[in-house]
């Protein structure tokens, strides 16, 4: 496959044994690491994962400089960051650039309140990653898994969306699917895949028009939790 018909995406500073790095002398070596196990060259979106965990400073005014360097290096091509809370985004392009950021659970059934940052990055020319449209499982069939950090009423209206969903002989992450992707707020909707079959019912959810009785009739059991989230990281990066 040639290596410039797709789009190589990873991410740095969040480490398997719950540890966060992001000094430049990680941030060098994760490159590396990642360009030899992908064996690849260069990495087309390389973001900084979870920055809520850790104090924004230093990413700011030391790993991204680092990531420019190897940008300029041809490294990566484009840089960014992810994290839950959207006053990190916020906070980091007031001093900052980037060139895109990953939001997730905020493009969904029950949250839409990446809207409210919309404009900036527009403004900005930053590319937009809308992550977990089904909210990390809260927008299934089943209902939100046990571990989901949600509060428990909004955990409670996704299981009457999925059992609303049931009685009327259809899907709930299919119906999510097509919501989050007519909001228009984000350039790309990832998606988690567990199979081939999964890969073809989420684009074919995806480009489903949405029956729009049924979706008014979900929207109206998220009004009472609407844009409700839950604590990510460190309490400073959730203040706007």
């Amino acid at each position: 496959v040639p290596r410039g018909s797709y789009t190589l995406e990873t991410k740095l500073g969040r480490y398997p044994d719950g540890s966060f790095d992001f000094s430049p002398e990680r941030v060098l070596r994760s490159v590396d690491e990642s360009l030899r196990r992908l064996k690849t060259d260069h990495l087309d979106i390389c973001l900084c994962h979870d920055i809520e965990f850790v104090p924004l400073g230093p990413v700011i005014e030391e790993t991204l400089p680092v990531l420019r360097e190897l940008q300029s290096a041809g490294k990566i091509r484009f840089v960014g960051v992810s994290g839950l809370p959207l006053a990190i985004f916020h906070r980091v392009l007031a001093q900052a650039d980037l060139d895109v950021v990953l939001s997730y659970c905020h493009v969904s059934l029950n949250d839409t309140s990446l809207s409210e940052l919309t404009p900036l990055l527009r403004e900005r020319g930053v590319g937009v990653i809308g992550a977990s449209p089904l909210a990390m499982g809260l927008l299934t069939d089943s209902g939100p898994p046990d571990w989901h950090p949600a509060p428990p009423a909004l955990k409670d209206a996704a299981r009457r969306a999925a059992t609303v969903c049931r009685s009327r002989g259809t899907s709930l992450p299919a119906l999510a699917l097509a919501y989050s992707r007519s909001l228009g707020l984000a350039d790309t909707l990832l998606v988690g895949l567990s199979s081939p079959e999964q890969v073809v019912e989420n684009v074919n959810a995806a480009l489903e028009i949405a029956d729009k009785a049924l979706l008014e009739d979900l929207l109206s059991l998220f009004v009472p939790v609407q844009n409700e989230t839950w604590p990510s990281g460190l309490a400073e990066n959730a203040a706007k």
